[in-house]
Formats: structure tokens, sequence, C-alpha cells
């Protein structure tokens, strides 16, 4: 399995608020997270810090081969729960950090299986074969709104209120993660991404990128696709190609 990563601050941004970071485990399952912060001045970018910092030495700490399937959704609920609270406690501790939280999304590899927990609105898309399609479901204002029918998937692009967070790491005490699994096959790219791709980049794009290209040229490649769209934020992807 390959993986890569990389962020950009954009265009517009003056700080990069999101974060990253990926690894291996001793029998070659791999694990991604990839963390958007939010809070402006009050520390969205410590708050992404602190989660993927917790929540990579959780997981390296907590794995162990032969994990199944109910163990390893309870490890990445346990996991980003420890981060949640981690950046609530900062935030109580100091009061210019108040209010302060991130996006999470978060992936384990294992046996040909991906187990994927997240929140926010940074996603998770399986590419196959130059077809890239959304594996999870954004926590946002817009995205309900979808869902009870009162928007189009394409209107929902262009709301003016489509960065309205409805669940993240680090404003209360508690988190609920959603979850996805299945299978890959041989070829298959994982991507995990914040908002400032899919806000500026389309999925078929994200999909015919990939083509003749390693993935440090793929992910090179989404990030200038997002710049040339507009680059209104922090750009972070990470991807594993199995």
């Amino acid at each position: 399995m390959e993986l890569y990563g990389k962020t950009d601050i954009g265009l517009i941004r003056n700080t990069n608020q999101d974060a990253f970071r990926f690894g291996s485990f001793e029998d070659g399952a791999i694990w991604m997270v990839v963390c958007d912060g939010m809070g402006g001045a009050n520390g969205g970018d410590v708050a992404s810090d602190i989660a993927v910092k917790s929540v990579s030495c959780e997981l390296v700490s907590a794995y162990c081969a032969g994990m199944d399937t109910a163990a390893l959704q309870g490890l990445l609920a346990a996991t980003i729960g420890k981060a949640n609270a981690a950046i609530f406690a900062a935030s109580q501790e100091n009061k210019t950090l108040r209010g302060m939280g991130t996006t999470i999304v978060a992936a384990v590899v294992v046996n040909g299986s991906y187990y994927i927990a997240y929140a926010g609105d940074s996603r998770a898309y399986l590419v196959r074969q130059g077809i890239s399609r959304q594996l999870t479901t954004d926590h946002s204002m817009v995205q309900e709104m979808v869902d009870n029918g009162d928007l189009t998937e394409q209107e929902a692009k262009f709301h003016p209120h489509k960065n309205i967070i409805t669940r993240v790491l680090g404003v209360n005490p508690d988190i609920k993660v959603d979850y996805r699994e299945a299978c890959l096959e041989s070829g298959d790219i994982l991507l995990l991404c914040t908002d400032g791709l899919t806000n500026y980049v389309d999925e078929e794009i994200m999909g015919s990128e990939c083509d003749g290209k390693t993935l440090e040229e793929y992910c090179n490649a989404l990030i200038e696709s997002a710049k040339n769209g507009g680059g209104g934020d922090n750009i972070t992807v990470v991807a594993m190609r199995f």
C-alpha cells in the first residue's frame, strides 16, 4: 500500500488550520487522519493539532493485530473521543481558546478493508478506475436540508450557509462519530480531505486526476486544481493506494 499526504494554505487564508498524520502498524495495516480546525483567532489550528496528535498516539498504542470489525470501530470511537476530551479541556483551561473545534475523518485500512470514523464535513472518497465516490456524509446544516428534501445536491453546492457544521470535536464534552466500512479492490485509492478541496474541485476531477500518476503527483494535482478553482480555504489531502 502506498501513502502520501500534503497540506497547503491556499490563496486567501493567512494561516493553515488544517492538520494531518498517517502511518503504518507493525502488521502492515495503515492509519490516516485529517482535521480542519475552526475558531479563527480562537485556536482552530490548536484544535486540529491536538486532534491529530492525540488520535495518532492513541491508534499506535491501542491497535492490535487481528482486531475484528467491532474492535476496530470501538478503537476509532475511543480514540476520537479522547481527542475530543483533550480539545474541550484545553478550551476550558484557556479562555482565549473557548469555542475552538475541529472536524475529523480518520481511517484504518487492514486486510483489504477500510474502516472510517468521522465528524464534521471533512470527507473520505473512494477512487476506483478513475471514478470518485464520496463515502462520508457531511454533518452540516445544508446536508440536513438536502436530507429533508429542502435542497437539491446542486443547490447545496452554492448555498451561503454550506459551511455551518452541526458536529465538531472539542465544542462539547462528548462527541458522536459516524462509520463507514467496506472492502477495497486492487488499484483503489482511499482519499481523505478537507473542504478546501471539495468546495473547489468536482468529484469527476477527483477521479480523473489519478490517471497515470503517482500518489504524490495525484495529491499535488488535486491541490493545484483547488487553487485554480479559487483556493479560498486551506487544502489538505491524504491518499492511500491499495
